[in-house]
């Protein structure tokens, strides 16, 4: 009997890949220059997970969420991002263990959830993967741009102006070539760059707890008063702004189709990473806002301003220093990210398979680490740090959704799958996870939920004008 076109639809939305056939889904996809290499060890991955949580978040975050958002209360602000992240952060430990294959979030959701919640996944980390790396090369610029101007030199920016305005607009071209940089750098072979990440990540914790261990014989507690200036919402407001800097590990999970031993390092990499950075910025928050008042803080280059204001000005060059080195690990984190789900997505049939193409003898995929160089250059040339940011957390908290929902449907399907990592709590710690997540998508503002619509949409056109006909999926149907 005939199935009916509305039911061929319908099966072939929520059709799942198979997990036992994740772990071959280099050779199911062509094999032949679509392998990634097997060389990350447990340190490198947590590296490049600290690598991605500690950056904009201390240097540059917390002092815009405290000048204008939280006041001293930012310091909750992280708290509360921190719960919520660490919902998540077990899921995804989980899955890293089950599934250690590339594409984290989307994989995992196309493998629970169907190929249509994977598509919208992969689909919407794209674009928000990509922005981070805009927005924290904006805040690195905003850092040199400090050092510069302590020796008198301005920042060299093209002027571009707006037609018919009569103003001009500013181009960021440090940040724009700060994404390039990263794009080669990750070109060189995943070995090398994780090298790079790792000496790079040591440099920026040491000059993090030298903020942390100087700054904390400057602190005036008279700074603390009033601890809530824009009320007990200000810092739940400021918790969904900073949530953006207290997530990287689930770029980092894109790795793990290029750890040694994935199911072992990558669930202990994924915690040790989160505990890591939230000890640091919870300290790191208390010296900010203890050295100078909130007001007085400089949303761009906080702490290098803060310890000005004692009359630190070297040691206030050597933060900047620290910060732009530091900084850079972040962009290296989420391009990685965005470039595996890419790869991982056109491997799957869902994007045209010229981009999961790797390079011969240094198996990364070159393609699209270029493409998403020169989109994030673009970005961060032409947007405000803040437009740029608010483009980056709706999508995140919607794909930790959809990992805690997930974890929590394939605990009750398939219980006896051999898990190196069980979420503890089940169901209510993954349930945190999705109440915390859509929670703070409430607070975010409603320009970010129509550019967030804008780009859904787009991705629905072409996954039922592409993607649904080629998936990899669809071949056996055939």
């Amino acid at each position: 009997m005939a199935v009916p076109p509305g039911s061929r639809m319908r099966q072939g939305v929520l059709r799942r890949k198979p997990i036992e056939q994740i772990e071959d889904a280099g050779a199911a996809a062509g094999g032949e220059g679509q392998q990634l290499a097997r060389s990350l060890g447990l340190w490198q991955l947590t590296a490049i997970g600290v690598g991605g949580i500690i950056g904009a978040g201390i240097f540059t975050l917390a002092g815009t969420v405290a000048n204008g958002t939280a006041g001293p209360a930012v310091l909750i602000s992280f708290l509360i991002a921190g719960v919520a992240s660490a919902a998540a952060a077990l899921s995804y430990a989980e899955f890293a263990g089950l599934i250690p294959k590339a594409g984290s979030a989307y994989t995992y959701g196309y493998a629970v959830l169907g190929e249509l919640a994977g598509w919208f996944i992969g689909w919407d980390l794209l674009l928000e993967y990509t922005a981070i790396v805009a927005v924290v090369a904006i805040g690195i610029s905003g850092y040199f741009s400090f050092l510069l101007g302590e020796m008198g030199v301005d920042l060299p920016k093209w002027m571009l102006g707006a037609p018919g305005t009569g103003s001009g607009h500013k181009v960021d071209l440090f940040a724009a070539a700060l994404c390039l940089l990263v794009a080669y750098l990750l070109n060189t072979g995943i070995k090398n760059a994780a090298r790079f990440e790792t000496v790079v990540v040591v440099l920026k914790v040491l000059v993090v707890l030298l903020v942390i261990g100087v700054g904390f014989f400057h602190i005036d507690t008279g700074n603390y008063t009033p601890f809530f200036p824009f009320g007990v919402s200000g810092a739940f407001t400021g918790a969904a702004t900073v949530f953006f800097a207290v997530f990287g590990y689930d770029a980092m999970s894109t790795a793990a189709e290029e750890s040694k031993d994935a199911q072992r390092h990558m669930p202990k990499a994924i915690l040790y990473s989160l505990a890591i950075s939230m000890v640091l910025y919870v300290l790191a928050c208390l010296v900010l806002t203890g050295m100078q008042n909130y007001k007085d803080i400089d949303p761009e280059s906080g702490f290098s301003t803060a310890f000005k204001s004692v009359g630190l000005s070297g040691l206030a060059d050597v933060i900047a220093v620290g910060a732009i080195i530091g900084i850079l690990t972040v962009m290296f984190t989420f391009m990685l990210g965005v470039t595996r789900v890419w790869f991982s997505m056109s491997r799957d049939g869902l994007l045209p398979k010229w981009f999961a193409k790797t390079h011969p003898t240094r198996h990364v995929p070159t393609r699209v680490t270029w493409i998403v160089g020169f989109a994030s250059a673009a970005i961060a040339g032409f947007l405000p740090i803040g437009e740029a940011a608010e483009l980056t957390n709706i999508g995140i908290l919607l794909a930790f959704v959809v990992v805690c929902v997930a974890v929590i449907v394939l605990r009750y399907r398939q219980p006896d799958l051999p898990r190196t990592f069980r979420t503890p709590g089940m169901p209510v710690v993954p349930a945190l996870g999705v109440v915390f997540s859509i929670w703070l998508i409430t607070f975010l503002q409603w320009q970010t939920w129509v550019r967030f619509a804008v780009w859904f949409l787009i991705g629905l056109v072409v996954y039922f004008g592409y993607s649904y006909k080629r998936s990899e999926l669809a071949r056996p149907q055939e």
